[in-house]
């Protein structure tokens, strides 16, 4: 029997890159493998080095409760400490503004998750949503079901947008529901975010395909009644 830890990764800032390179460091627009890793590894006290194939093996679910605007920052970086005499280097980041995912971790050993939502509770190191500026929502862990991850996000009944997205919503609404495939599923996009390695001295990441499901449809009783047909792209795209 399949379980799932839920998680809430929710904030004014959260950023997943999952093909950054150089002074360009791009966000995707769903939370990476890599990311989820990477938050877990660091609330067990592991260090960059240390291995993490047994978390990199947890099959991952995302549902959208909110996808956020995309937020462009400019920084400067220099090596003030080595060569404080360089020029600064300007590095154009990338962020997802007010967004919401209700991520599910699945694994049929539920000792292994709660072992895991405990480690979140009192993490070892700080958490970040993808980078250090973007701490994680006080109330990341939500809980553990006795479903498979897709499951547990259907029948998982909080939405977790903000009251003014809610508002401005119709009451009828979809939200976007990806997982990883199953071996040999086809239909799915690959993307390249399995953790194989955090050293950073030669970070490696994976392949998986992940699918998207249907919808999972909610009633939003704060919306506005709708008064023209039903667009789902514009509630899922252009709205957001």
């Amino acid at each position: 029997m399949s379980h799932s830890l839920l998680l809430l990764l929710k904030g004014p800032m959260q950023s997943w890159g999952d093909e950054s390179r150089f002074k360009t460091r791009a966000t995707a627009t769903t939370p990476t493998k890599s990311g989820i890793v990477g938050i877990i590894a660091a609330a067990q006290g592991r260090r960059r080095t240390d291995e993490i194939e047994d978390l990199a093996a947890l099959k991952m679910a995302v549902r959208v409760d909110q996808s956020g605007s995309l937020l462009r920052d400019y920084q400067t970086a220099q090596p003030w400490q080595t060569r404080p005499n360089d020029s600064a280097q300007l590095v154009t980041r990338y962020f997802l503004s007010d967004a919401a995912f209700l991520v599910a971790v699945e694994s049929e050993d539920r000792a292994l998750l709660e072992n895991i939502a405990d480690a979140l509770k009192s993490p070892a190191f700080p958490l970040f949503m993808g980078r250090r500026s973007c701490p994680v929502h006080p109330g990341l862990v939500v809980g553990i079901l006795d479903a498979a991850g897709e499951q547990a996000l259907r029948n998982h009944e909080t939405w977790y947008a903000t009251a003014q997205h809610k508002k401005q919503s119709p009451k009828d609404i979809s939200l976007a529901l990806y997982r990883d495939a199953l071996p040999a599923e086809e239909g799915g996009v690959p993307r390249q975010d399995v953790p194989l390695s955090f050293d950073p001295q030669h970070r490696r990441y994976g392949w998986r395909d992940v699918i998207r499901c249907d919808d999972v449809e909610i009633h939003n009783p704060e919306g506005k009644e709708r008064t023209s047909p039903r667009d789902i792209y514009f509630e899922t795209v252009v709205q957001a």
